[in-house]
């Protein structure tokens, strides 16, 4: 990557599970700060949070990120992004990351990592994470994205219900979990926000369904050892509040 990557922080106010979710405590700090110091960290050119709202606006500027004001009306944090790029003057091969503003503890290198992955990787549309599901538990937990995948890493479906499908009752023997991250190149970005959402995508909430259903390429990354949480639930809040640093 020659003229580096961007990255940009979604952050929404209304979360139906966890109002108010980036402003939410973690350890003295609310949870979107978190997220920033872990991007800050990557060798990232620029670090932007866009959210919907001032008291998130605010905070972001008190801890000293670029944060800009977006529309309350995005359904989803790549359409929040996408805002952010066409305010802005991005090149069309320009990788952008979208970090989601719940991901704690996120490791940096896994960032630097997916932005080179989808620049080496020239036929893939998007990038990103994902990593081994270990127990059971979080194999039928539909709060836990799972994912599968071809023999090159390419993405086959997503599914908040447990895939591949194993009726024994245990684990299967590779399962994985989606990360929330994920890599673009801006003229893909800007493409795949013009699509309608599908009906995949409208069932399953996922709107990365909606890059498969329109032939959309999305190159997997498998993390061993991602440490981060996706906090989407309060008993994922109270996990990243027990961590330790």
């Amino acid at each position: 990557m020659k003229n580096g990557y961007s990255i940009i922080i979604p952050a929404r106010y209304g979360s139906s599970r966890l109002p108010g979710k980036p402003l939410l405590q973690i350890k003295g700090k609310p949870l979107i700060q978190h997220v920033y110091e872990t991007a800050s960290t990557t060798k990232a050119k620029e670090i932007i949070i866009a959210t919907d709202n001032d008291d998130i606006l605010n905070t972001a500027t008190s801890f000293g990120c670029r944060a800009i004001l977006t529309s309350e009306k995005h359904q989803s944090g790549t359409d929040r992004v996408a805002e952010i790029v066409e305010k802005l003057d991005f090149d069309d091969d320009e990788i952008i990351i979208n970090l989601q503003g719940d991901e704690y503890g996120l490791q940096a290198e896994l960032i630097d990592s997916l932005a080179s992955n989808l620049s080496l990787n020239i036929d893939s549309d998007v990038a990103t994470l994902c990593e081994p599901i270990q127990n059971i538990d979080d194999y039928t937990d539909p709060n836990i994205v799972k994912v599968v995948f071809d023999k090159n890493n390419e993405a086959l479906f997503f599914s908040r219900s447990p895939i591949p499908a194993e009726t024994s009752g245990k684990l299967p023997v590779k399962a994985y979990r989606h990360i929330g991250l994920y890599a673009y190149r801006v003229n893909y970005l800007m493409k795949f926000t013009k699509f309608e959402r599908c009906d995949l995508e409208k069932t399953e909430k996922l709107e990365q369904l909606r890059i498969i259903y329109n032939k959309g390429r999305i190159q997997m990354m498998i993390a061993d050892k991602a440490k981060g949480i996706g906090v989407d639930t309060e008993k994922d809040l109270q996990a990243a509040r027990s961590t330790k640093d």
